[in-house]
Formats: C-alpha cells, structure tokens, sequence
C-alpha cells in the first residue's frame, strides 16, 4: 500500500536519492527544500504525486505550517523522515559563538520542531513512522567535528526517549545511522571554522584517515531505508555501511572495560 513520506533536505544527496525511490515505487512525497527549484526534475517527473514545499527547518512556524499543508494536501502523514542537516568542521575551540548555535538549530532543533508539528498528526491517525536520520557520529566521535557530534548525539538521546512515550499511540521511532557515504556532506554542504594553526596536526591526522574504502556509495542506502520505512516493527536504529556497527562495537566494548577498571571506585561513590 502507498504512503505518504515527507521528507526535508530532498534537494540532494541522501534526500533527494530516497525521494526519487519513493516516487518510483507509487508512495506520495512530500519534499521539502531551501530552494525549490532543486526539485524541479522530480516535479516534471511524478506530478501530483509529490508535493514541493521551500523550507528553512530553522523556522519553527514554518516547519509547523509545512506539516499541516503537507496533511491538508494528501491526508495523511504515514512517515517523516528529518533528513536536512549540514557537518560543521573545525575544532572545539576554533569553534564560536554563531556557528555553534547554527549547528545546533539545524541538526537539532529543526528536527525538534518538525517531529513535535507532526505527532499530533500521528497520534490522531493512531500510527505513524518517525526516522531521524543521525549518523555513527551520534554514537562515536571523531576530531574536528566536535559541534556535530554533539548534534548528533542530541538527536539520540532525545529520539530514544521519544520512542518510549509514543510507542502507546501506534508511533514508531528509528535513527538511521549512516557511516561515511559519498555525498556532498563533506563538500558544498559543510562549513568550516576559522582554523588555528594549533591544531594543524590534529586535522592532518583527521584527513590521513579518510580513505577511499571507509565511504560508501549513496545509491546502495535505498533498498534499506525502503526496507525500513515497510517493516511493521521497525528498528530503533538502522546503521548504514559496512564501518558504522563495527566501529560503534570496538568503541563500546572500550568503555566498558574503562568502566569495568573504575568501577570499585563508582560504587564506592554511592555512599550506601
């Protein structure tokens, strides 16, 4: 059976690939962008089954306003997937004021605003599929990119908790993490923060571990994030690439032997 997915950051990369897969098979899309004109293809393409909406998702009342037109138009909404977001580069300290803040509107809060426009829609329906499209940087963290992987780690920590409060309502909650693909995040669609000399090595070793194998290749995502947004009992999280899981599974597996080694310490600090 058809749905209906609304979809932002449709106007490239992972986005704008899905959006296409989605159109292909029968579902109604709804895709939004900063600038529509990126989404003309698709337009001329499927016709009145998509459904072209410009949208800074920094713009509460925009993102609610693009959720009710998105309902009023097509009647439902079966699935959202917060896809827009953007990778900061630069070091921790490197990093000021503004676009930290910017950072965290877009990958966060935009995602914070969208998802609360559309549960209501969901509750009313008694079902809906909420994918937040986060990244492994959500669950491990590499140098340089310090605002987004705080970002990313946010939108976990909040999704997770989310899935608990409306799984009674039919609601389910996924976070798609993707390792390293081959798109334009680390390209036109990054920022760059004034670089300190300071930190030159840091970003030496940074840019001597991006090898060509760690990317995967943006096309071969679709067949499981169709396979995702089918299942009728959809993972909390889906990684994407053959790096993510075994990274997150070293990573951990270190932690716990960090916390195994401190924690006669720990339980000392409970005081009774």
């Amino acid at each position: 059976m058809a749905k209906t997915i609304f979809i932002t950051g449709a106007s490239r990369g992972f986005g704008k690939l899905w959006a296409e897969a989605l159109l292909q098979r029968g579902d109604k899309v709804v895709a939004t962008a900063r600038d529509l004109s990126t989404l003309n293809d698709l337009v001329s393409k499927y016709g009145d089954n998509i459904l072209p909406l410009q949208l800074d998702v920094n713009d509460r009342a925009a993102d609610i306003a693009a959720i009710q037109q998105a309902k009023e138009h097509f009647g439902s909404i079966d699935v959202l997937i917060n896809n827009a977001g953007y990778g900061l580069f630069g070091s921790v300290e490197e990093t000021n004021e503004k676009e930290a803040r910017e950072q965290m509107e877009t990958n966060f809060f935009g995602l914070l605003w969208l998802t609360q426009a559309v549960l209501p829609v969901m509750r009313q329906q008694g079902h809906g599929h909420i994918i937040q499209v986060s990244s492994v940087l959500g669950l491990v963290t590499l140098p340089v990119l310090g605002l987004y992987n705080a970002s990313k780690f946010a939108v976990e920590g909040l999704s997770e908790t989310l899935a608990t409060e409306v799984k009674g309502f039919g609601i389910n909650i996924s976070l798609i993490e993707p390792n390293g693909f081959a798109t334009e995040w680390a390209g036109a669609s990054s920022a760059q923060t004034v670089a300190m000399p300071e930190y030159d090595a840091v970003r030496a070793a940074f840019q001597a571990g991006l090898t060509d194998d760690i990317f995967g290749v943006p096309e071969a995502t679709t067949p499981a994030v169709l396979k995702l947004i089918d299942s009728e009992t959809p993972p909390l999280r889906l990684f994407l690439g053959k790096v993510a899981y075994p990274w997150v599974k070293q990573t951990y597996e270190g932690r716990f032997a960090e916390g195994e080694n401190w924690n006669e310490v720990a339980s000392a600090a409970h005081g009774k």
